[in-house]
This record gives structure tokens, C-alpha cells and sequence, in this order.
């Protein structure tokens, strides 16, 4: 995406951004409602309106930042509000409800691989459409599998310490869960020292040959 400049890079990756951070809340919370705690659908998050799911800084400032600076894209929405209380079993079903938003980020990732597919297609009689359709893609694979794996991280609040924390014994899920007022320092922390990149790219790159080779991209 080099030839582009921010303009079109901006129209190119608005989507896959704002559909990978909205349908991953949006997953959190229709998961929660189906095991039992409805707080998500009573405070209307269980819905693929963006405005709902939206956060100023990590939905819209950080992305733009990291676009314009050139370095991987990613970013968080408001977090959808979960009541443990109202599971029959709260950390087995809690760890469902993370592992929902890393799931919906691989599906959709799936999907744009479809797209960047088509685009691969309509290539030679619609070449203008088609690179649209495949930048699209591209960037739709991208941001769906940088919050996959960020997200599966086993850091609070991130996804992955709630699936973690079902596993552990209660008294380091509870020294685990006193890590979140600090999580997201550790994380920005992590990215200017230049460490979370690193972190992220081996099972990045991973899964992206895999869909890549499954596709034929």
C-alpha cells in the first residue's frame, strides 16, 4: 500500500477498522447475553452501530496515529460491561465471553480474505474496483489479526486473561485480575519501547500465511 497516500490510505482502512473493532465488543456482549447476563443488550452494545461501541482515543486518535506514522494499526472500543454474577458457571463462561472477540476478529479476517480474493479476480476487467477491493482485503486481514492476537494476550483487561484466569487457581486469577488499572500503561508502554510489535508478529505472520496459502492470495 506504499503507492497510496494518506487520503486513500485513510478510505482504504476506515472500514476494516471500524467493522474489527465494533463486531469484536458487539461479540462480547450477544456471548454474554446467550450465557446468561443480559447487562450488555439492556445498555444497547449487543448491536453493529458503530457509534455505540466507539471510543474517542482508541477508536479513533490511536488508529490515525499509527497510520500516519506508518507503523501496525491497531486500537480498542469502549469495553461492553459484563456481570460474572449472572453466569451459572462465571470464570468457564467469562472465558467464552473474552474468547468471542478474538473469534469474531478471525472470521472477519476469513471474511476480507474473501474480498481481497474477489479483487484478485475482477483484476483485469475492473482494475480500478479491484484494488480497492484487494487494499481493502489487505487491510481487513490485517487489523482483524493484530487485535485477534493482541487481544489473546494474557494481560488484563485484555481477552486473553480472562480465558487464562478460568484455568488458573482462584488466588492468582485474583492476583492476575489486580494487574488490569495498570494493563493498558504496560501496553503503550510496551509498543514505545518498541517490544509489542515483536510480541504480536510471530502468530501474526502465522496466521496470515495460513490464510494467505488457504486462499490462493
Amino acid at each position: 500500500m506504499s503507492d497510496l497516500n494518506l487520503l486513500q490510505t485513510l478510505a482504504v482502512w476506515a472500514l476494516p477498522v471500524l467493522f474489527a473493532i465494533t463486531l469484536h465488543e458487539a461479540a462480547h456482549g450477544w456471548t454474554a447475553n446467550r450465557f446468561g447476563d443480559p447487562t450488555a443488550k439492556m445498555l444497547g452494545r449487543v448491536t453493529l452501530n458503530p457509534l455505540k461501541h466507539i471510543d474517542p482515543v482508541g477508536t479513533v486518535i490511536l488508529p490515525l496515529a499509527l497510520l500516519a506514522i506508518g507503523g501496525f494499526v491497531f486500537g480498542w472500543a469502549k469495553a461492553v460491561p459484563v456481570t460474572m454474577q449472572n453466569f451459572k458457571h462465571p470464570r468457564r463462561d467469562m472465558a467464552w465471553v473474552a474468547l468471542a472477540g478474538p473469534a469474531s476478529n478471525l472470521l472477519m479476517a476469513l471474511g476480507w480474505a474473501l474480498i481481497f480474493k474477489l479483487g484478485t479476480l475482477l483484476e483485469q476487467t475492473y482494475p480500478s474496483s479491484a484494488q480497492f477491493l484487494i487494499y481493502s482485503g489487505m487491510a481487513g486481514i490485517s487489523i482483524n489479526l493484530v487485535l485477534m492476537v493482541l487481544n489473546l494476550l494474557p494481560l488484563p483487561p485484555l481477552d486473553g486473561s480472562r480465558i487464562l484466569a478460568a484455568f488458573l487457581p482462584r488466588k492468582m486469577a485474583w492476583q492476575l485480575d489486580r494487574i488490569e488499572p495498570y494493563g493498558l500503561f504496560i501496553l503503550l508502554g510496551l509498543m514505545l519501547l518498541g517490544l509489542l510489535g515483536p510480541l504480536i508478529m510471530g502468530p501474526y505472520a502465522l496466521f496470515q500465511s495460513g490464510i494467505y496459502q488457504f486462499f490462493g492470495l
